[in-house]
């Protein structure tokens, strides 16, 4: 596996959680911090196939058939 150097600076807050988190599971910070940016990576490239093949061929412009549907009403006063 090719391996590659980021200099991280995270917040004194954020980097103290992440160090504690690394403690508790018993890896490094560097180990713990890597995981979480590849699962970080996972969920986002798996949301995004999700909504690709949801949306299937459909294009901006179906979405107009639905709009057209909606009602002409003022949003009520929590939707504003």
């Amino acid at each position: 596996m090719s391996k590659a150097t980021y200099p991280l600076k995270l917040p004194a807050s954020v980097k103290a959680a992440a160090t504690r988190l690394a403690k508790e599971d018993g890896v490094s910070l560097n180990q713990w911090i890597s995981t979480a940016v590849a699962q970080k990576v996972g969920a986002v490239e798996t949301a995004a196939d999700f909504f690709a093949r949801r949306a299937g061929t459909a294009t901006p412009a179906d979405l107009l058939t639905f709009l057209d549907r909606a009602p002409d009403v003022p949003p009520v006063p929590q939707d504003r």
